[in-house]
């Protein structure tokens, strides 16, 4: 299974980005991180809807979409790893995880999505969201595995 984060904006270089590379780094799925940014101003409706059409020109057709927001369902990592190990097993190719900008994801993301995942009630900076993203890709991969990274 390919797995995917497309996230508005860019990472430069500082701690955000380490914590990213940190933990790509250690991910054995095919794995990468495709960035989109909108530069025109735009209302904030209008971005929402400009972000989600760069958002999904990233997603490869009949890929699973995890759609990140604050309001999404909070699931354990061993939860998490479980749904990504069943779409792996039901021969789904791709799975994308959207991270919204600073104004987050329009609706027409989280209503098309296959899962609305919360990192929690609190809300966390889009730059620094990559980086707990991969890292609980990389801990699904070792409880997938049986590596003993994840502690239960």
């Amino acid at each position: 299974m390919r797995i995917l984060i497309a996230a508005v904006g860019r990472l430069k270089a500082g701690p955000e980005r380490a914590l990213f590379e940190h933990y790509a780094g250690r991910v054995t799925f095919p794995f990468c991180l495709k960035e989109v940014e909108e530069k025109r101003r735009l209302p904030v409706g209008k971005l929402r809807k400009r972000e989600a059409e760069l958002l999904l020109g990233a997603a490869p057709q009949g890929a699973v979409i995890v759609a990140l927001d604050e309001r999404g369902q909070a699931l354990s990592s061993a939860a998490l790893a479980d749904r990504i190990g069943t779409w792996r097993d039901d021969g789904r190719r791709d799975l994308v995880f959207l991270i919204g900008g600073p104004q987050g994801l329009d609706e027409s993301m989280k209503a098309g999505a296959d899962l609305v995942l919360s990192l929690g009630p609190m809300t966390w900076p889009h730059l620094l969201v990559r980086g707990l993203v991969a890292e609980q890709i990389y801990r699904a991969q070792c409880i997938l595995s049986g590596h003993p990274y994840h502690r239960r």
